[in-house]
């Protein structure tokens, strides 16, 4: 039997949507307006939501004007997401290293550090080639992650969040160029041991990965105001790139 790597396991888990309950859904909408007035008209224009979760974006970007797609690893969270689902936004159980056969985009949004799950660089290379293989001539994709040089320099070894009645004991460390935060907690008189494990990709290692996938490189905003990127204090590198050439 072959075992299921972390994020299949985690984010299928009830228990991760209770820890980050409270990601802030005015903020979430509040990026996606600014990025949508930074992109221009997006009216009955193609998207991917790509490791979508539940769907908040998917469905947002659809309320938007834009005929909308979210896949996602996790079956749970798709069941969940399915529900919204109309004639311009539909929601699939998808492994994001490989193309979504038959469907082409003029956009691809990648949020809230949904990248460098895999275990070798190549991996997240193939992950790119998918999504270049989902483009349209000259189609876009949006990748936000978190700004790796700055949580790295503040990393917080050690935290323990209390969110509806679970004590959720959190430890973060950097181990072969990963972040890995494990999760420990007890529920209902059982003790649980999850892992998040995400590749340290800085700027460079992005901007390599897009030569080698044969993405061009636009720009980086440096947080959801879309202020430029700053090495050291930025909260996010939220990348801007092209299918390269149109091809």
């Amino acid at each position: 039997m072959v075992s299921k790597k972390w994020f299949e396991t985690w984010f299928d888990s009830p228990y991760y949507h209770i820890l980050y309950k409270n990601r802030n859904v005015a903020e979430a909408e509040f990026f996606i307006n600014n990025l949508l007035e930074h992109l221009g008209e997006v009216t009955n224009k193609t998207a991917l939501d790509l490791a979508c979760g539940k769907g908040r974006h998917s469905i947002y970007l659809n309320s938007k004007g834009l005929n909308t797609i979210g896949i996602d690893i996790s079956p749970q969270s798709i069941a969940f997401a399915k529900q919204f689902e109309s004639s311009t936004l539909h929601f699939f159980v998808h492994d994001m290293r490989f193309p979504l056969q038959n469907h082409k985009f003029d956009y691809v949004f990648n949020l809230f550090t949904s990248f460098g799950y895999f275990e070798t660089e190549n991996e997240n290379l193939d992950c790119l080639k998918s999504i270049k293989n989902m483009l349209n001539p000259d189609g876009l994709l949006v990748i936000d992650f978190m700004n790796t040089t700055k949580v790295i320099n503040n990393l917080v070894a050690n935290e323990t969040k209390n969110i509806e009645g679970i004590s959720f004991e959190l430890s973060r460390k950097i181990i072969d160029g990963k972040i890995i935060k494990d999760i420990k907690f007890n529920s209902q008189e059982k003790d649980f041991h999850f892992q998040e494990k995400v590749s340290a990709l800085t700027f460079q290692i992005f901007l390599s990965m897009f030569v080698k996938a044969d993405l061009e490189y636009i720009t980086c905003f440096g947080n959801y105001n879309l202020d430029p990127y700053l090495e050291h204090s930025s909260e996010r590198m939220i990348f801007i790139v092209k299918n390269k050439l149109g091809v």
